[in-house]
């Protein structure tokens, strides 16, 4: 139990919330209005510590880490503070008292919608790792009003729809308007002299305040509590009285309109000019508030700009805070008036950038006429950065054009942002041992020959207290209960579970707890898809982001192929299995959303049909985000973690399930290959060409998909499936798009470029592999066991420590609380 809670405390601070936020008595609230005033008051307790945590780290002048990111996808706060704060049975029994239930309190808050997939979560794991283990750290983001989106499906395509997260109000945030900072847009550079030094000055341009909300990260019973600091826009001038009186209505608002767009939604679908033009104005807001920030909270305790990098670190989180180079080059050349050499030496030794993609398209790249107008400041530095570095390739290498060519800053019409990233920082990182091999050896091959010591691998990492402890409270007892709690600190401790996993009485609690929450999965299924799933069957999971190379689509061509069998032979052996989707396509993606609806019209026939007597159910799951993955790890039998090899940075989600004890069927890529390392190959289910195997295809050609199709006449079947209206009576044509991509029998791009038909049959083998695997219980409950015994590797815990030890160098701080 936490040192600072009591409960008595506690319920007269929900009741005290209760009267002074909605004027009502607890017989009288809603359940929204409890849970804000329950969260009112978990903040209250937290206060506290999140005070004593800053003071702490001013008297020792700590390095603080600036975690830079795009997107933080958190979670629901309240569950996992409750946990952290170590009162989750006090509050519960405090509710009780007072005639509610927890769960349900809970589920009353929305997931804040700061992120939208894999680098969004994984920053939110680092948050809950850095705060754990006591260093000192910000993340610094975006206040997004309606995140990516919230998805429905509707006649089984998906719609977006507004996630109006903050419509109720935040209960954890504060604001801090004493930290407010000017952002500036458009405009030109003018040049003064001023003490016989040129100095450059943005003249005649639009700007808004940058107002931080603070948002307390709750380290696991340690009294420490770091912060999420996400910027709001605001005009400067809010309203132009002036323009109003002489009618120009639209010029009145000018200003609040332009603040209000740059944090109204997550990612603009930014396959047009203006989406584009949004989406970079948001890099440079949340970059420049907090690089600004930044600086001044370091001079309020020192006096020397030039030791800057000793007590600051920012970690570029994926390119999109890469501005964070040339807006801290600004400040120290602009407004601290130093030389080149010596703020790009600061610059240099300040920031780090993660790659947390191999492919090439998703390097983001800016037209230099859309950069130089928006940041015309920011441009001029980055072509001195880019002259000078190209000066630098050409010294090491002489005359060597393509060198240029491959490795500048600014070229064909656009700015590299990943060059100018591994340019202007110390380290650059993937994010699993094979990612950062094919970066070094493949996409960065040139920057990593000619400045190799920047180059490190950190292979990503979950928390087990949000994805264990939380998610899934009836397995972290028993693991409890049998090796005591410090895997919730230390996971690699859960080794010590390998020692039960022969046991055939532990085999059975196991897979009991593995039923209990099957039975919860299938009733969130019932309500929210209203179809009937069996929690005996085998659930078989792919949750994820929906992008090609994911390939989501191989999944489910593979369950028509399956029904296809069943329909021929209806009294076939199989257990019967539920194939569980969940997924989000980006707004402007029109073959991922033609994907859900390709799987939600393969659902609607099969879940129908009754001749298969239920042997194969298929569900996608709406609006997949934490507080329902949550759920679905904790449920799921078989991971499908299938993407194409060498495709997957990393993965996370593989390392969700495998700590929930469900076995991998997977491609050797991204992460795969070090989960298998640990659990053993006969634990898993691997399938499918090598990564070395798809990189020579690429490089070399030699592969045709429709020598498949002329040649298997099962795989045939299926594709002529989806064109000749057997899951679209309507319209036979409307899956078109996904058979061309298949056999390209329209186009010049190279066909099946996820080669999906190539690995199609060894995928199928892969599954009747798990078919007959899942009849042997005993077998199964071991494997299963064992793959949360062996996931000690993947906590963030241990990703953090190696990013403290190799990039970061932070110091752990303790924080003693003050008796009240």
């Amino acid at each position: 139990m936490s040192m600072g809670f009591d409960k008595e405390t506690f319920k007269k601070s929900v009741l005290f919330n209760m009267k002074n936020l909605f004027r009502r008595t607890v017989e009288e609230a809603t359940p929204q209005q409890m849970y804000q005033a329950v969260a009112y008051a978990v903040k209250d307790v937290i206060i506290d510590e999140w005070i004593a945590t800053h003071k702490a780290y001013e008297k020792k002048d700590v390095k603080t880490l600036y975690y830079l990111s795009m997107e933080f996808l958190m979670g629901r706060a309240l569950g996992n503070n409750i946990i952290n704060i170590m009162s989750q049975q006090e509050v519960k029994e405090v509710l009780e008292e007072l005639g509610f239930d927890l769960n349900a309190i809970e589920d009353q808050e929305p997931d804040p919608a700061l992120g939208n997939g894999g680098l969004g979560r994984l920053a939110a794991c680092f948050l809950d790792s850095l705060a754990t283990l006591g260093y000192p750290a910000y993340g610094c983001g975006i206040r997004y009003r309606y995140g990516m989106f919230k998805q429905k499906i509707e006649d089984g395509y998906q719609i977006e729809v507004p996630d109006n997260w903050l419509m109720n109000g935040y209960p954890f945030e504060i604001r801090r308007a004493e930290y407010a900072t000017e952002v500036k847009f458009g405009g030109y550079v003018d040049t003064v002299w001023e003490n016989g030094r040129e100095r450059f000055v943005q003249k005649g341009y639009q700007s808004v305040r940058g107002i931080p909300y603070d948002i307390p990260i709750v380290g696991y019973g340690n009294n420490v509590v770091n912060t999420l600091r996400i910027w709001d826009a605001e005009a400067i001038d809010t309203f132009s009285l002036d323009s109003f009186d002489r009618g120009d209505y639209q010029k009145a608002v000018e200003q609040e309109n332009l603040a209000k767009t740059i944090v109204e939604v997550l990612y603009p679908n930014d396959n047009h000019y203006a989406g584009k033009e949004l989406r970079l104005k948001q890099q440079y807001f949340f970059i420049s508030a907090s690089v600004q920030r930044a600086v001044i909270k370091y001079m309020e305790n020192h006096k020397d700009i030039h030791r800057f990098y000793e007590k600051t670190v920012f970690q570029l989180n994926d390119t999109h805070p890469t501005v964070a180079v040339p807006e801290l080059m600004r400040i120290l050349l602009d407004d601290y008036g130093l030389g080149w050499d010596e703020a790009w030496e600061i610059t240099t030794r300040t920031c780090a950038y993660t790659n947390h993609t191999i492919m090439s398209e998703a390097l983001e790249k800016w037209p230099i006429d859309l950069f130089s107008r928006l940041l015309p400041r920011i441009y001029q530095i980055v072509e001195e950065i880019n002259r000078r570095f190209q000066q630098k390739i050409m010294e090491m290498y002489p005359g060597n054009q393509d060198k240029i060519r491959s490795m500048s800053i600014i070229y064909d019409g656009q700015i590299r942002m990943a060059h100018l990233a591994i340019a202007g920082g110390f380290s650059v990182n993937g994010v699993a041992r094979l990612h950062t091999e094919i970066l070094k050896n493949q996409e960065l091959k040139d920057f990593y020959q000619m400045m190799s010591e920047k180059f490190n691998n950190k292979t990503n990492g979950i928390t087990q207290r949000r994805f264990l402890l939380h998610g899934n409270p009836l397995l972290a007892q028993w693991i409890t209960g049998k090796i005591g709690d410090d895997w919730i600190v230390h996971l690699p401790h859960i080794h010590q579970l390998a020692a039960y996993a022969d046991d055939p009485k532990c085999q059975q609690e196991f897979m009991d707890i593995k039923y209990q929450n099957k039975v919860r999965l299938a009733a969130y299924i019932k309500e929210h898809n209203g179809i009937d799933v069996d929690p005996g069957s085998i659930f078989d999971v792919q949750v994820k982001r929906l992008h090609e190379y994911k390939r989501q689509l191989m999944n489910i061509l593979h369950v028509m192929y399956l029904y296809n069998q069943l329909k021929d032979n209806p009294h076939m052996d199989m257990v019967p299995r539920t194939f569980i989707f969940g997924a989000k396509a980006a707004a402007g993606y029109k073959r991922a959303k033609l994907t859900i609806k390709l799987i939600n019209a393969v659902a609607e026939v099969i879940n129908r049909d009754r001749s298969i007597g239920g042997k194969i159910k298929v569900v996608f799951i709406e609006d997949y985000k934490v507080s329902n993955a949550e759920i679905i790890f904790a449920a799921a039998d078989v991971s499908e973690q299938i993407s194409t090899a060498s495709k997957e940075a990393s993965g996370t989600g593989n390392m969700k399930f495998m700590l929930n004890g469900a076995l991998t069927l997977g491609t050797m890529d991204g992460a795969n290959v070090e989960i298998v390392e640990e659990v053993g190959a006969e634990h898993a289910f691997i399938f499918g060409l090598s990564s070395d195997e798809i990189i020579r295809y690429e490089r070399e050609g030699g592969y045709d998909p429709m020598e498949i199709f002329r040649n298997d006449s099962e795989i045939r079947r299926v594709l002529m499936q989806l064109i000749n209206g057997y899951y679209s009576p309507n319209d036979p044509e409307l899956f078109r798009d996904i058979y061309d991509s298949l056999l390209n029998t329209q186009s010049s791009d190279r066909a099946d470029t996820y080669f999906i038909l190539k690995d199609f049959r060894s995928y199928a083998d892969a599954r009747g592999r798990i078919d007959q695997a899942y009849r042997d219980k005993a077998w199964w409950a071991k494997a299963a066991m064992l793959n949360v015994a062996c996931s000690g590797k993947f906590t963030s815990d241990r990703t953090i420590e190696e990013y403290v030890r190799d990039i970061w160098h932070l110091e752990k701080v303790t924080v003693e609380l003050e008796e009240s």
